[in-house]
């Protein structure tokens, strides 16, 4: 690999260890329509972004593109124990997880993942429905097919469901997470329990919601550093002890994103960000599933 700023870990509640800036296969690369044709430009993407130095894959039966990453993963020439790859159950299969990871691995290439998850919980009817998907999760992990097991999009209610039942406490939950989607107490809440929080979306603010209250501050945080409003809001996820997933497929971005492993900003700058964010609401996933003011 060329040389580049090495990925911190963060250690996991079952002592397993977590690159803390993912590269993801969704958002740009999303599939629609049943589309099974293998995207090479994201086969190419991934592959790049690993030369670079993103050990850390993240993909979801959901988005299509498990093939793509498994021929990156054969093509890339890195060994498979320096790669971490993360893959999701479709919200929509949760019944049938034994089922879903083994079609997972096969378009993978791989015998086991490092992470699983559940992508999200808002199909299940009732808890036990959960608690019945979150044992199946553990007898994956059992089955070695999955080094580490989480959850994807849980709420407070939801995780609080699982862990009455659990054996295995979810590793992680990964979530939408930025400035203007904090999720009030449910970030501290799920990281008092041992359950790290892995942010998605973090550029949200510039890309989606920009004009907001965070300019003036992201702008001039930028000049300050030297970098782009990206790496700035990515640093702070980071600096709050969070795992960030970035996506692009412009491999000048991803040159950047890597910027944000090279500083740190300061305890009142931190502060100050999410302070300003706080005054902006903004939830660009599962919009379906919120009032318009819900910031949970």
């Amino acid at each position: 690999m060329t040389n580049h700023p090495d990925i911190p870990t963060l250690k996991l509640n079952d002592g397993s260890s977590i690159p803390i800036l993912g590269y993801g296969s969704g958002t740009a690369w999303f599939k629609r329509g049943g589309d099974t044709t293998v995207n090479r430009e994201l086969v190419d993407s991934a592959k790049s972004a690993v030369k670079l130095g993103f050990n850390h894959l993240d993909g979801a039966e959901v988005y299509g593109t498990e093939e793509e990453l498994g021929q990156s993963i054969q093509e890339c020439g890195v060994p498979r124990d320096q790669l971490f790859i993360t893959t999701k159950v479709s919200h929509s299969r949760i019944n049938d997880i034994p089922a879903a990871i083994e079609e997972s691995l096969k378009k993978l290439q791989l015998d086991h993942v490092d992470l699983y998850l559940i992508h999200a919980p808002f199909t299940a009817k009732n808890d036990a429905e959960l608690q019945a998907a979150w044992a199946a999760m553990e007898q994956v992990k059992a089955s070695g097919k999955a080094r580490s097991i989480g959850v994807s999009n849980f709420l407070q209610s939801h995780l609080e469901a699982i862990l009455k039942t659990a054996n295995v406490v979810p590793v992680v939950n990964q979530i939408e997470y930025h400035p203007y989607l904090q999720h009030g107490d449910l970030v501290p809440w799920q990281e008092s329990k041992g359950i790290k929080t892995v942010s998605y979306s973090g550029l949200v603010p510039i890309t989606r919601a920009s004009g907001g209250p965070l300019d003036p501050l992201l702008s001039g945080l930028a000049k300050k550093y030297a970098v782009h409003e990206s790496e700035i809001l990515l640093r702070w996820t980071l600096d709050q002890g969070y795992v960030s997933i970035t996506t692009s497929s412009k491999e000048s971005r991803l040159v950047g994103y890597l910027r944000a492993l090279t500083f740190k900003l300061t305890p009142e700058e931190i502060k100050e960000i999410s302070e300003l964010g706080q005054q902006k609401h903004y939830r660009a996933f599962w919009r379906e599933k919120f009032a318009d003011d819900d910031r949970s």
